[in-house]
């Protein structure tokens, strides 16, 4: 029977009066891939600290593999792999150098330890680098580097903390390929993210906003969910469209997408109306068509959702 990689009940965080991670409740199932999304600043990071074990809970409750976040931190130290943006590597070693000096830390026996690191290396496709110096590499390579030092012990769980940061949309995929495959094998991973487009890579998402979970579903899930219809509008004045828009009654969301706008409204049939609003004020509509929501479109709206529950709140 699949039991669960990470489990937590009302895991919370406080600095002092701020409150970084707010009763945080989820679970990753074995072999899973969770994504947590968020903005900088959403608390993913100290959320992935109590986890790791690293951090200890204002309050709550929390395991992974099974052991306790305080009680067995050390233990779960040894059992995991994590990765960062500033990953660190040594960079006056070279990558062969570097993958066995992160499996001798983590104590893979020698007799194991040069089939594991040359397993490592053919795993994230670093052969022929292997004797490159870390500091020659580009950004993508060191990347790559980084998780076959995390994954050298051979790891049941990943965590990466804003791993993909910094490195370009071809390189990041080609990463993600690789998650992919350690997925296959059973390794559960924990992705925290604050690139939307990566929600789509994962089983389950979870959306962080001001230190609450806002949302946990898989992103097919969160996409139909959506209320109303949305529309891509492409105009010759979207900073124009944009305010007339946000004018019209019905009109529940908008936001800019490069040089297009995205217009949610309540109910389906509401194209003409949109052209024809902005036609009235001199705009130029060369196209209206409704769409699929994006994670974006959809994370957009629930911290809408939110901002408008504070407001409520704070007036009440």
């Amino acid at each position: 029977m699949m039991s669960n990689a990470i489990e937590t009940s009302k895991l919370t965080k406080r600095f002092g009066d701020f409150v970084a991670v707010d009763g945080v409740d989820f679970y990753i199932p074995e072999g899973e891939i969770f994504g947590l999304l968020g903005p900088n600043g959403a608390g993913k990071t100290t959320l992935i600290r109590m986890l790791c074990g690293i951090m200890r809970p204002t309050s709550g409750e929390g395991r992974v593999l099974g052991l306790d976040i305080v009680r067995e931190a050390e233990q779960i130290k040894k059992r995991i792999g994590y990765m960062s943006q500033q990953f660190s590597l040594y960079n006056d070693l070279t990558v062969v150098e570097n993958v066995t000096f992160y499996a001798s830390i983590y104590a893979v026996p020698r007799e194991q330890r040069r089939k594991r690191v040359a397993e490592v290396i053919e795993l994230t496709e670093l052969q022929g680098l292997e004797n490159e110096l870390t500091c020659d590499l580009s950004g993508a390579w060191r990347q790559r580097l980084a998780l076959a030092c995390a994954i050298a012990h051979r790891p049941p769980i990943l965590f990466l903390d804003e791993a993909t940061a910094g490195v370009d949309p071809v390189s990041r995929r080609a990463f993600w390929d690789l998650i992919y495959n350690m997925a296959g094998e059973g390794v559960s991973v924990l992705a925290t993210t604050h690139y939307m487009d990566e929600a789509d890579y994962c089983n389950t998402i979870g959306m962080m906003y001001r230190g609450r979970l806002i949302a946990v579903a898989s992103p097919d899930t969160l996409k139909a969910q959506q209320p109303g219809t949305l529309y891509q509008v492409d105009c010759d004045r979207p900073a124009s469209a944009l305010e007339v828009l946000q004018s019209l009654p019905g009109v529940m969301e908008t936001s800019f997408h490069g040089a297009l706008l995205h217009v949610t409204v309540e109910s389906n049939g509401g194209a003409s109306h949109l052209e024809k609003s902005l036609k009235r004020q001199g705009i130029e509509v060369r196209n209206i068509e409704d769409i699929q929501p994006s994670i974006e479109d959809v994370f957009l709206t629930l911290v809408e959702e939110e901002r408008a529950a504070s407001r409520v709140e704070a007036a009440a």
